[in-house]
């Protein structure tokens, strides 16, 4: 049975919170195949980068300016594919994604507050669970 939004919208709240309070414990809840998807990822981009820059190098050394620029272009391709899958890999997978719903129609998800917090994660979901028990549906 497919969560509602509402539920949707908790479970990111809560995952967000988990990734804030402890990344390192997060990011160790993932799948292995993930981190080895984002280490593929990254050490394609790597090899791109370097590739890149040795295309520059030898574009600028034989005054092929098309050359330089190709390589550039592949040196900041590379680059960029390496910073992406780095951050795909320690970004939360949201319910939406998951569940295949664009975040647009997920409905808008409120970010963490700026007033000062008490307690940890676990306090806030103690405090929330006992609201929700006792009849007022604080989220």
């Amino acid at each position: 049975m497919p969560l509602s939004e509402h539920e949707q919208r908790l479970l990111e709240q809560m995952e967000r919170a988990l990734y804030a309070e402890d990344p390192k414990f997060a990011t160790s809840l993932q799948s292995p195949a993930d981190r080895r998807g984002a280490r593929r990822r990254s050490a394609i981009g790597v090899v791109g980068a370097l590739l890149g820059a040795g295309l520059l190098v030898a574009g600028v050394a034989w005054s092929y300016v098309v050359v330089g620029v190709l390589g550039f272009v592949v040196m900041l391709a590379g680059t960029f594919f390496v910073v992406a899958s780095v951050g795909r890999a320690r970004r939360p997978v949201s319910t939406a994604d998951a569940a295949g719903v664009s975040g647009a129609s997920a409905g808008p998800v409120p970010g963490p507050s700026k007033a000062p917090r008490r307690g940890g994660f676990m306090d806030r979901v103690e405090e929330r669970w006992r609201r929700r028990h006792e009849g007022g549906h604080d989220l």
